[in-house]
């Protein structure tokens, strides 16, 4: 399978083997064309330490400021006691005659429908 020009003209920006500084990688990444889908980033930092040693061991996580994964909107057709409760856990759409027409008028909101 052969690589699509784009991914040609992206490997010409910038050095594989090369080291760049954080500031530096982010500009490629930056100048490289954009995609038709949600694109990631790979990320490998080298810290220097030796894995074999146990007291240089590095071990942690890190929260990102957007999140990690998609968040799934999920609609609840439901009256009464159980909307209340459906509201309570968080759905983002909930209601029963009133969001069934929404839905047949073309509202499609959501990913999962309970």
């Amino acid at each position: 399978m052969s690589n699509s020009k784009r991914y040609k003209n992206s490997l010409e920006k910038f050095d594989p083997d090369g080291y760049l500084s954080g500031r530096e990688a982010l500009e490629v990444v930056k100048s490289f064309e954009k995609t038709k889908f949600d694109e990631s980033i790979d990320l490998v930092v080298r810290l220097g330490v030796d894995p074999r040693k146990t007291e240089e061991m590095i071990r942690s996580t890190v929260a990102l400021p957007s999140g990690t994964g998609k968040t799934v909107r999920i609609a609840v057709f439901a009256q009464g006691e159980a909307a209340n409760a459906a509201r309570e856990a968080g759905a983002d759409h909930v209601g029963a005659d009133d969001l069934a027409s929404e839905v047949e008028g073309g509202m499609l909101d959501f990913e999962i429908a309970i």
